[in-house]
């Protein structure tokens, strides 16, 4: 056991001192700063008073005052400005950027208003989407006007019809809780995806780096494999623990500064506000589970070669294993209760993102979590004896490798160091 720990230490030690984790940390703690502060530096970048200015050529004399209005109050950052020169002197203003666009409004054969956009460049559909959409409400209100049709009788057809979502099961959670699952499940899955292929691709990239420069030898014979293979996945673990409590730390500190301004805003439209507690212990227990078998699977088949080169080749059937579990993830937030996505939370390399989601969007039995929780447990450990017996004939294989053909060998190389 205290061979155990020197190895630990050493893999941890070595990692958190390299550049590769200094300068990956510094980036990813800009990338939790630039996220929180996203608001205040789109406003820095932007406009002294914020608003895009909109030059209006009013051809119908009396659209242009109704359309100020209803753009302006749909939308704060545009303004309206009623251009009283020709066209071209007012493509020439939007060309010199005394404007941002210009809208000509004029009436049709049948006396209903259309339009003409100009601009620099027709980029921003979001403000070419409000002009058309509050334009085509006041063609729909001078259309009225003209067939004689009782305005109050068109706006109630047009009213949006009362549909309320019951759920008869008493069990079944509301949407407002499903809501504030998909924040937490979002986040599950997507760190999930990304620790594995990283965090792995380090483990089994550490062993080959090993191997390679031929001290692999010394290290079996003075320490068993279970315990040197266990020692660089939990040290490799403490690194992206150390990388993740520094993000999640200034991460709270910065929200915790604003939360004023993201509360109602970026956290609400995430879902990411009031998490039940039972959710994120088992978003950790299911992350925790995750990572350490996919972890010994990356050990496993980083001690099948001997080439740094050939790591990427030989992990190709995880990355795969990872990429499936995220398109059954992304496709059960839509239909958690699928039989695809029911099934898919009790196979153990697709158990950590599924059944997380699950828990978050249903209210799911006991015994359905513990089932899945022994289950991952179980293949963990049979994933540890076999991948023990597989890393003690692998770590003494040398030569070109990438085929998992080479997977029986390593088990026979094993068994005659008995």
């Amino acid at each position: 056991m205290n061979k155990f720990w020197v190895i630990l230490e050493h893999t941890y030690l070595e990692k958190i001192k390299s550049k590769t984790f200094i300068i990956m940390t510094a980036l990813l703690l800009l990338s939790v700063v630039a996220a929180v502060n996203f608001q205040s530096i789109t406003d820095f970048f932007g406009d002294d008073d914020g608003k895009d200015q909109i030059a209006i050529i009013d051809e119908t004399g009396f659209i242009f005052e109704p359309y100020k209005q209803s753009v302006e109050t749909l939308d704060e950052e545009l303004e309206l400005v009623e251009f009283t020169g020709t066209e071209e002197d007012a493509k020439s203003a939007v060309q010199d950027e005394e404007y941002d666009s210009l809208v000509v409004v004029e009436l049709n054969q049948e006396n209903l208003p259309e339009a003409t956009y100009f601009a620099n460049n027709i980029t921003d559909s979001s403000t070419q989407t409000t002009l058309q959409e509050q334009l085509q409400n006041l063609k729909v209100a001078i259309s009225i006007e003209q067939t004689g049709v009782d305005e109050a009788t068109i706006q109630e057809i047009y009213a949006p019809i009362s549909f309320d979502t019951v759920a008869l099961d008493d069990d079944a959670k509301t949407m407002e809780e499903m809501f504030q699952a998909q924040g937490i499940v979002y986040v599950m899955v997507f760190f999930m995806y990304i620790v594995v292929i990283l965090y792995g691709q380090m483990i089994a990239q550490d062993v080959a780096n090993e191997k390679s420069s031929r001290v692999m030898e010394i290290l079996i014979s003075s320490a068993s494999p279970v315990s040197h293979m266990f020692a660089k996945i939990f040290g490799v673990a403490l690194v992206g623990l150390t990388q993740i409590l520094l993000l999640v730390g200034v991460g709270l500190v910065l929200i915790n500064s604003k939360k004023d301004e993201l509360v109602g805003g970026m956290l609400d439209s995430f879902g990411l506000v009031n998490i039940p507690m039972d959710l994120i212990i088992y978003a950790i227990i299911f992350f925790l589970l995750g990572y350490t078998l996919y972890a010994t699977l990356a050990a496993m088949l980083g001690s099948l070669v001997s080439r740094a080169e050939d790591v990427n080749q030989l992990i190709t059937p995880m990355i795969i294993l990872i990429v499936i579990a995220f398109l059954v993830a992304m496709f059960g937030l839509g239909a958690p209760e699928s039989t695809l996505v029911t099934i898919s939370s009790f196979i153990p390399f697709f158990a950590p993102m599924v059944m997380i989601l699950r828990i978050g969007m249903l209210n799911l039995p006991l015994w359905e979590i513990g089932l899945s929780i022994g289950i991952l447990i179980l293949t963990i450990m049979i994933m540890g004896l076999i991948g023990a017996r597989v890393y003690k004939g692998g770590v003494l294989m040398y030569g070109k490798s990438g085929s998992l053909k080479d997977f029986t060998k390593a088990i026979r190389l094993s068994k005659k160091e008995k």
